[in-house]
Parts: structure tokens; C-alpha cells; sequence
């Protein structure tokens, strides 16, 4: 296990999710997700969220070494980061549609799977960057 990969690959992690969604979230369609009730807090807990990130941030960058077994390492890590993202979208996406009033529920689906997929790409690239082709338990 190599701590300083597992490390830095988590904090790439929660700073490219971050970035790309707080602007997604917050600016550019806060308005269309509070208007189809996907928000259910007058504010959110950023805490809370950034704790969310971290944690699978540490989780991926953990698994991911078990997963990569060779080849370009950019397009392994953006597999199993989609990989991982299903997962991820099933709760974000299909669980909170189902918990929650959302209306209309397919565009809320639709705009959480474009973002968690360019949110899951971003990131598997620069995991795959990260661990590169060495594939040592270290």
C-alpha cells in the first residue's frame, strides 16, 4: 500500500469534486434543482459534503490499485472511476429520486448523471495519472 499516493489521490479527489461542484450545484443550476425540490435544506452543510468526498476519495484511491493491471493508465483510472460512479449515481441519483419529491425527476436524473460523469472522468484521469503504470504493493 503507498500511503502518499493513497493521499494524494484523495485530496485530487475532494479539490476537482469540489471544483466542479460547487459551481454545478450552487451557481449554474441552483435555481433548477431548488425549483424541482432536490433541495431540501434552506442551506447546505458543506461539512457534511466535503466529508461525503473524502470518504470516497479514500475508498477509490484505495481500490483502484487492486483494479489497474496495466495498459494507459489515464483511460484505466477513468474506468474505474465510472465504475465507481455507478455506484456513487445510484444513491445520488436513483436513491434520492425515490426518498425525495423530485419534479420532474427525469431532468433531475439527467443533470446529476452529466454531472457525476464528467465529475468521475475528471477524477479517474487524474488517479490514473497518480498511480501511472507502476503496479507494486508498495
Amino acid at each position: 500500500m503507498n500511503v502518499k499516493k493513497i493521499v494524494l489521490a484523495s485530496i485530487s479527489y475532494v479539490l476537482i469534486t469540489m471544483a466542479i461542484a460547487y459551481p454545478w450545484h450552487m451557481v449554474w443550476f441552483h435555481d433548477l434543482y431548488e425549483g424541482m425540490g432536490a433541495y431540501t435544506r434552506p442551506e447546505p452543510s458543506i461539512p457534511l459534503g466535503m466529508l461525503s468526498m473524502l470518504v470516497q476519495g479514500v475508498v477509490i484511491a484505495y481500490l483502484y490499485p487492486t483494479f489497474y493491471k496495466g495498459g494507459n493508465p489515464i483511460i484505466q483510472g477513468i474506468k474505474f472511476s465510472i465504475i465507481i460512479g455507478a455506484i456513487v449515481y445510484s444513491v445520488m441519483g436513483f436513491a434520492m429520486g425515490a426518498k425525495i419529491d423530485i419534479n420532474p425527476v427525469s431532468t433531475y436524473l439527467l443533470y446529476n448523471l452529466i454531472f457525476q460523469f464528467i465529475q468521475f472522468v475528471s477524477t479517474g484521469a487524474i488517479l490514473g495519472l497518480i498511480y501511472g503504470k507502476v503496479n507494486q504493493k508498495t
